[in-house]
């Protein structure tokens, strides 16, 4: 919007209004290059770790091979065009991830709080990226809003998730003793168990080969799971602070501690991130607002609650080196 837009004779709070919305406007064209540039990288990297799924799985290799992949992958220059059989997986990795911050964004175009588009993270993992995120640049007020914005990704993503994963599944094959092969093996969390004992009855876990589609779901899956545990600023901490601002501080640490023995016992990546979270993200901005967030919404946090159980797994990956 150009500031000539601005109707003559407008009142001051409009005109006001007017000249903010042009400068957001203005400002997200001149960085609509970094997001498209970071999007486009992240299909790169996440289509190089898809083309070796697929490759694994049509040869019915192991899922993932520390070794044997990375080596692989650092060849795939030389053959650029393998990077169309990973598109799947990159597709639909990349949807679910949109779709979760979109979810965000979009509440934020509601209430009229200044945001970011999406950035996404290409990273050199085994997934291919580190997600993605938006930028929140103005303070919010009430905490009718910090909910909605922090539970509209979460849900958003996993409704875009759910029927990838059925779909995956539906892709996917009977291969006996997979899940103990190779040096990554990928745990199980309850929504996936369900949906596996639905289409493959009477199928052990360890004997089903995930489909590349399916795969990327499960990426969905873990990175909602990390989002919505109630800690600090992640958007499990938005809901727990506008459902329960005094006791925010108290079930961040305890969250954060239980972390801890889950580390120990079932997967190391749960002390990295139990550390991160702890120096970087247990606080959170102060909001004063005494005005309850109604039934609705707290029935709304239940759901909220649902999905972090179907989500979350104690060991979502097992090395062997």
């Amino acid at each position: 919007m150009a500031f000539s837009e601005i109707p003559m004779g407008a009142p001051p709070r409009l005109e006001s209004q007017f000249v903010l919305d042009a400068y957001r406007q203005v400002r997200q064209s001149n960085r609509l290059w970094l997001h498209v540039l970071l999007l486009a990288l992240t299909l790169v990297t996440t289509a190089a770790i898809g083309s070796r799924f697929q490759f694994n799985f049509d040869q019915n290799l192991p899922p993932f091979d520390v070794d044997r992949d990375w080596d692989a992958l650092l060849t795939l220059w030389q053959h650029p065009a393998a990077l169309i059989s990973g598109l799947p997986f990159a597709l639909t990795l990349l949807t679910i991830l949109f779709a979760h911050e979109m979810g965000h964004y979009v509440a934020c175009l509601y209430y009229g709080i200044d945001a970011s588009l999406p950035y996404f993270l290409p990273a050199p993992t085994f997934t291919g990226t580190l997600g993605a995120f938006i930028r929140i640049r103005s303070p919010i007020y009430s905490r009718r809003q910090l909910f909605d914005v922090g539970i509209a990704g979460p849900i958003a993503g996993f409704l875009f998730l759910l029927p990838a994963l059925g779909v995956g599944l539906a892709f996917s094959k009977v291969l006996p003793g997979i899940g103990a092969a190779g040096s990554l093996s990928f745990g199980t969390p309850p929504v996936l168990w369900l949906l596996e004992r639905t289409i493959f009855p009477g199928v052990h876990t360890a004997d089903l080969y995930l489909h590349p589609i399916a795969r990327a779901a499960w990426v969905g899956i873990f990175a909602t799971a990390l989002n919505l545990l109630p800690i600090g600023q992640l958007d499990g901490g938005h809901i727990i602070y506008s459902l329960f601002s005094r006791r925010h501080k108290l079930i961040t640490r305890l969250a954060i501690a239980a972390l801890v023995p889950i580390g120990i016992f079932f997967w190391h990546g749960w002390l990295f991130w139990a550390g991160l979270l702890f120096i970087f993200a247990r606080r959170h901005p102060s909001i004063y607002d005494r005005d309850a967030i109604g039934d609705a919404r707290a029935r709304l946090g239940w759901v909220g609650l649902l999905i972090f159980l179907l989500s979350f797994t104690l060991a979502p990956i097992v090395q062997r080196f």
